[in-house]
């Protein structure tokens, strides 16, 4: 067990109490046995992977799993017009499943503890099935995907939410996954790596650093049910309390009706163009590869290194792999206005280079703050100079850990100040946390920084 586990579980601790003491015991011990062991290794030495010598792309013998790859991109959009860099393509769909029950009235969920090389503290709390299709199809010979078949072949009447979503659009090419929510009513043998938690408690869990993978967070922002409990619990509060429930629940009158949301979005979407070009990974412009990984020159933005990793309890149990280690710690905030008694959150019209769609709705601000020496981004300072009374929530939490490298990114909800503009630049928008939910509903619409967020949300109740 890492220093980092032992801070986790001091954390956990300090959290804990009545539904969570089981929780707690559980996750210790499925830690302490995962055996997990990552160490870094050259990308010239990681078994089952080459350079291609045509293009010096970086793939799976097997022909599966993903490619790294060059990317060139020109755009009309933002303070960068032009640039290269490396890329994650996985063109294949994964399974990101969540089983629910409901337990005399209260919902569950059947979560998983999982492993995941890229992962800060080990393990985190995951969805029941968390899988691309070259790990459920069984591409690397290992054992299978437990509770699978509830999501590859559900009873329609059982399935609460089945959509295809995006992930990280400046680091994977057109990445998209399955997210998806079942409902059971029938007693199931729980595995070792998973147990019952019931959604209070999930949200309970969603205010500790690196614990709730962001695989569960994007699930759970396209699960309604996840969010009834906000007006039952705010609708007595006053100010910003009641208002956050208003939003969640639809009550009162939005800034903008959902017609003008979507209309100011699809401006956006014409206003911008963005060029985008594969290109061979060898002699990438900006980026060295010096064997051991590729960076960038100025030491900036993220870099591609090698791992190998031993762990007792996955599919397999010894593998190598490339992932991305993104230089320093990320932020991701909503502003959060309350205008005529109704919570809006200001959120960013934005184009990212791997995205099937080009443009998603973001947050208020998502960046790494060390990648912007010229001047910070918009609306940045005003979320770090905020008052502490104003924050509403603030977690570092982790993102996916099966192709990522200690990536962290700082969540935060922050409420505007009176003196806060109602007129924002045309690329934002004032909207509610009801009609993102809404949206969710289909993909390509919200991204997984914005999930993220909107689900986070939902642990102030």
């Amino acid at each position: 067990m890492t220093s980092a586990d032992l801070d986790s579980h001091r954390n956990l601790a300090a959290h804990g109490g009545g539904e969570r003491e089981g929780f707690l015991s559980w996750f210790a011990e499925r830690t302490r046995m995962s055996g997990c062991h990552v160490d870094r290794a050259p990308l010239t030495e990681l078994r089952g992977w080459a350079f291609d010598e045509a293009t010096g792309n970086l793939a799976h013998e097997s022909g599966r799993f993903f490619v790294v790859e060059g990317l060139h991109v020109h755009t009309s959009y933002g303070a960068v017009r032009e640039w290269s860099q490396p890329i994650i393509n996985q063109p294949e769909i994964g399974i990101l499943g969540l089983l629910v029950k409901m337990v005399d009235g209260v919902p569950h969920c059947l979560m998983q503890a999982k492993m995941e090389p890229g992962n800060l503290n080990t393990m985190q709390l995951s969805p029941t099935v968390q899988a691309t299709r070259s790990n459920y199809t069984r591409v690397h010979r290992g054992s299978r995907t437990k509770y699978l078949e509830y999501f590859t072949h559900p009873p329609a009447r059982r399935v609460l939410v089945d959509v295809l979503q995006s992930e990280q659009g400046s680091w994977f090419l057109r990445k998209r996954n399955r997210n998806m929510v079942v409902q059971v009513n029938e007693d199931l043998p729980v595995s070792d790596e998973h147990c019952w938690l019931s959604l209070r408690e999930i949200r309970k869990l969603l205010r500790i650093d690196g614990l709730v993978n962001m695989d569960t967070r994007t699930v759970l922002s396209c699960l309604p049910a996840f969010f009834s409990h906000v007006g039952s619990t705010l609708a007595e509060e006053e100010g910003m309390a009641a208002a956050l429930a208003r939003s969640v629940n639809g009550q009162g009158t939005a800034h903008h009706g959902m017609v003008g949301v979507l209309s100011w979005f699809t401006s956006a979407k014409s206003r911008h163009e963005l060029a985008v070009r594969r290109v061979p990974l060898r002699g990438l412009p900006g980026w060295r590869d010096t064997g051991d990984e590729i960076t960038h020159d100025d030491g900036r933005h993220f870099s591609i290194i090698g791992v190998t990793v031993r762990a007792n309890h996955r599919e397999v149990t010894e593998w190598d792999q490339p992932l991305l280690h993104p230089q320093g710690r990320g932020l991701v905030a909503f502003v959060v206005k309350n205008i005529d008694g109704v919570a809006h959150l200001l959120v960013h019209a934005r184009f990212q280079a791997g995205l099937l769609d080009a443009m998603e709705m973001g947050p208020t601000v998502q960046c790494n703050p060390e990648n912007y020496p010229e001047g910070p981004p918009i609306f940045l300072d005003y979320v770090l100079s905020v008052s502490a009374e104003r924050i509403l929530y603030d977690t570092i939490l982790a993102e996916e850990g099966g192709r990522f490298h200690h990536s962290q990114n700082r969540y935060l909800l922050v409420e505007a100040d009176e003196d806060f503009p109602l007129e924002i630049p045309e690329d934002f928008c004032w909207v509610t946390a009801h009609q993102l939910t809404a949206l969710l509903r289909h993909g390509y619409y919200v991204n997984v920084e914005a999930r993220s967020l909107l689900t986070c949300l939902h642990s102030l109740g």
